[in-house]
């Protein structure tokens, strides 16, 4: 009889979704006890468990959807606390999807870690906490250079006081860079949207952001070696340009001659403007123009450009940028009668195709789900509370005007939606590629009709 022990196993382990969830969640529990606070609100009296939940889920989740206005609402403690969960949820967002690349490797045989490690020239097996070190500094560097540019410009042409501007400036450096598209105006960037000065390096921090972490590196050591850089590294990059010059052009075609946004501007003011609020809906949440007034063909294509949101690993939401592409490299070879899904000169294993098509069906259903209990208990018409669900899923912020009227059980779903469109691409992504299972046989093929 062996009476050796049998050594101990553990009888749960959590998956890794699951503990980002549980983290995001704490802190969200956090901010919302300390926004509850008298301190935190202007006034007498403190925030209201819902006002504090919604504002804190919109921080951690850097989206930027508010109910109460930000700037008179909330006391300087409750704008610092603000300040602070933006910029854990935004760092820890590019941490946790860098360190799931990681996790998963480890997961995976020795070969094809060494290959992940290779492709990319990013992190490697064992270097978590210089990864982790990269993004912070990334992230302080950005938040530094343009919170410097803002600050300047209020304390010269708007005679803030310096103390006054440095703040400011730091607020929306911090805001950008992480695309919460939290403000310390009523009306958002409105005041400013002639202002190149303070409007183009909120939008460069905002683009930077939504690059993501990856990106950023590896632009930052090869710049000028194109031919090395990754698949993510391109499509990103080809993706952004496309969507912001395409959203540029439609945005300013669309609402040029509206005297409720551009039309009362002048000629070069409606460039700014349009480029502007073609930047915004890559998930950073400031207006520049009046959402409410604009042509609801505007809020459809905000609604396109917010759903595909930016680049992977990055401090911005959506579908991303990537998973888009891989969707339209797809589409477009079945059109042409291809075999093989090719991309940038890559070819893309099938395991990609089934992860792109299935949070991508995922996050439709979970929109339209959504939009569907909100028309049932509001009098708001589709195209307002579509604008709204899709700018809560892909953490935009952006609104036409009606989150704060909506009922509190439609508050509440916008707040489900922050947190699911936070981290759930994410958690989506690594459970896919985490349960992974090769199968000793197979079933018998069957074509069935399509079309």
């Amino acid at each position: 009889m062996n009476s050796r022990p049998r050594p101990l196993r553990p009888r749960y382990r959590s998956h890794p979704a699951a503990i980002i969830a549980a983290s995001f969640a704490a802190v969200i529990a956090a901010g919302t006890g300390l926004l509850m606070l008298p301190i935190a609100k202007e006034g007498p009296g403190g925030a209201t468990f819902l006002e504090a939940l919604f504002t804190a889920t919109s921080a951690v989740c850097v989206t930027g959807h508010i109910i109460v206005d930000t700037p008179v609402f909330w006391a300087p403690f409750g704008h610092a606390i603000i300040l602070l969960l933006i910029q854990i949820g935004g760092i820890g967002v590019m941490s946790i999807a860098t360190l799931l690349g990681l996790l998963v490797a480890r997961r995976l045989g020795l070969r094809t870690r060494l290959t992940a490690v290779s492709e990319t020239h990013t992190v490697g097996l064992g270097d978590v906490r210089r990864v982790i070190t990269r993004v912070v500094l990334i992230a302080l560097v950005v938040e530094t250079v343009v919170a410097l540019l803002l600050t300047a410009r209020w304390w010269l042409g708007y005679d803030y006081g310096f103390a006054h501007a440095l703040w400011h400036g730091v607020f929306h450096a911090v805001s950008s860079f992480n695309n919460a598209g939290f403000a310390l105006y009523s009306d958002s960037l409105m005041g400013f949207v002639a202002d190149p000065w303070i409007t183009l390096p909120i939008s460069g921090a905002v683009i930077l952001g939504g690059l993501g972490f990856s990106v950023i590196l590896e632009l930052l050591r090869r710049y000028r070696l194109p031919r090395l850089w990754t698949l993510t590294t391109t499509t990103v990059l080809v993706g952004t340009g496309v969507l912001l010059i395409g959203g540029t052009v439609a945005i300013t075609a669309l609402e040029w001659d509206n005297p409720g946004t551009l039309g009362a501007l002048e000629p070069q003011e409606r460039l700014l403007a349009g480029f502007v609020a073609a930047v915004m809906p890559r998930t950073a949440g400031f207006n520049n123009l009046d959402i409410s007034a604009m042509h609801p063909t505007t809020w459809l294509l905000h609604d396109v450009l917010m759903f595909i949101g930016a680049g992977p690993a990055s401090t911005a939401g959506g579908l991303k940028i990537t998973t888009f592409a891989v969707l339209f490299f797809i589409v477009l070879t079945e059109l042409r009668g291809g075999t093989a899904v090719n991309m940038f000169g890559k070819r893309l294993p099938r395991s990609v195709h089934r992860e792109a098509i299935t949070i991508a069906l995922v996050s439709v259903a979970l929109v339209v789900a959504s939009t569907a209990f909100i028309m049932l208990i509001s009098d708001h018409g589709l195209d307002r509370i579509l604008f709204e669900v899709i700018s809560a899923f892909a953490t935009v912020g952006l609104s036409t005007g009606i989150t704060a009227s909506l009922p509190e059980a439609a508050q509440a779903v916008l707040i489900l939606l922050m947190f699911i469109g936070r981290l759930g691409p994410v958690a989506l992504g690594s459970a896919l590629a985490l349960r992974r299972e090769q199968r000793l046989y197979e079933l018998p093929k069957e074509r069935p009709v399509i079309g």
